[in-house]
């Protein structure tokens, strides 16, 4: 312990800034997450109100990018990624306030949601881009992932039980709701305190919106729409599962804390101990453990079937993570040496890679749902994504050979090493 202590101090301060930063904002993901979904899910009892409202999150997601390369030109960065943080708390404080959860009013709160995500990940991304390295980056994710997964035993635990628990005493649901928006608020603040403190500088390069890209970086954007396939599901799933087929919040946070003990440490040791050659392996065994889990639920489709859903979903998301930031940062690294744009150019363009994912995995199961019956859709519209997702593995495969041939044709300095120098010809 004292030993991964002591290398966590030799990190740079920046890094340290920003994983404290994360870590204290990351106690109100699993809020925005899942009780956020849950929320509509009991208001509505219309799993098709809640995938709307997750596609009005998307939606809002790649506009608020590009919004955030226009301010970044007046405001700082910091500024910015304060105000992703605290929208996630305004976005549920319109919710809760909503008298009836029509679609106008879920789309408003889902819109200002989408904000909220545009402004911390645009933010976030950059800075993690810019404070990190090709070898640090493993580390750097398995950090992350090891605080959000101990975070997520905790949270959705204690939360699901206070909900529970105030809404047998009142009868009232909503009341537990509302407190537990105004906690989300107060640790909103907390984050972007700690934000303020670090010494991070704006993107150099203002021009940051391009139509015409090196062919290399339209592998990643096929990466991106696959990766944007499931994520849709990841957020709202589980949440409608669980109502559906347990009934209760504090099952919902049972299932979501059972085996993350596990799931984190196992995390650190990957992030910890791997190196960029070991990415394609990370990344294969997600992609694995992710359709294992949706052939799981649309078999069993019950509460047996749930948990055993979220217990493989555990260990899968914070590996496809782990791995595919790096792999996404190591092409950014050389196209912005090889074709002298701004790193938030990349950025950008690749939340519209995302974007074309999430409509066609959240429009795959508004069909469904829509043609068939929400049954249908939840059993089945998760199974096909997952099984569309796997061709990740080859596309992930084929950017990193390119990258290492790309990294061969570049320029050599007097001391013999490329110019590009955080490299990806380790990741084979």
């Amino acid at each position: 312990m004292l030993s991964e202590i002591a290398h966590f101090k030799k990190q740079s301060y920046n890094f340290k800034i920003l994983t404290l930063t994360n870590l204290i904002y990351s106690i109100v993901l699993p809020v925005i997450d899942i009780f956020v979904a849950a929320y509509v899910m009991r208001s509505s009892n219309d799993p098709v109100k809640v995938v709307v409202y997750q596609l009005t999150i998307y939606t809002g997601i790649p506009i608020t990018f590009l919004i955030n390369g226009y301010l970044l030109r007046t405001f700082s960065i910091k500024t910015l990624y304060s105000l992703g943080m605290m929208l996630s708390g305004i976005s549920m404080m319109v919710m809760m306030s909503l008298t009836t959860l029509d679609t106008i009013g879920i789309g408003v709160a889902g819109l200002i949601m989408g904000m909220s995500f545009g402004f911390y990940w645009a933010n976030r991304d950059f800075l993690a881009l810019a404070i990190t390295n090709d070898e640090n980056r493993n580390y750097y994710y398995g950090l992350e992932t090891f605080f959000y997964t101990i975070i997520a035993i905790v949270i959705p635990f204690s939360i699901g039980k206070f909900i529970e628990h105030q809404s047998a005493a009142t009868g009232d649901a909503h009341l537990a709701y509302r407190i537990v928006t105004g906690i989300v608020v107060a640790i909103t603040i907390l984050a972007s305190i700690m934000c303020f403190r670090g010494n991070f500088t704006n993107p150099t390069e203002k021009k940051f919106v391009y139509f015409k890209f090196d062919p290399y970086w339209y592998k990643l954007l096929r990466l991106a729409s696959l990766k944007g396939l499931v994520q849709g599901f990841l957020v709202t799933a589980p949440a409608m599962l669980i109502m559906l087929l347990v009934g209760k919040e504090g099952a919902l946070g049972t299932a979501q804390s059972v085996g993350a003990i596990i799931a984190a440490v196992v995390m650190y040791i990957i992030g910890r101990k791997t190196s960029p050659k070991h990415r394609l392996f990370v990344f294969g065994a997600g992609l694995v453990l992710f359709a294992i889990a949706a052939i799981i639920n649309g078999i069993l489709y019950s509460s047996t079937g749930v948990i055993l859903f979220m217990l493989f979903l555990l260990m899968a998301k914070p590996l496809l993570d782990l791995a595919y930031f790096p792999i996404q940062f190591s092409v950014i690294d050389i196209l912005t040496k090889k074709e002298k744009r701004s790193e938030f150019a990349y950025i950008l363009n690749h939340e519209a890679g995302l974007y074309v994912g999430r409509l066609v995995g959240a429009g795959t199961f508004l069909v469904l749902a829509y043609c068939f019956s929400v049954e249908i859709a939840l059993r089945y519209a998760i199974i096909i994504v997952a099984i569309l997702q796997l061709a990740s593995y080859w596309v992930a495969k084929d950017i990193i050979k390119k990258g290492k041939i790309e990294n061969l044709n570049a320029p050599i300095l007097n001391n013999d090493e490329p110019v590009t120098t955080v490299l990806l010809t380790n990741n084979l």
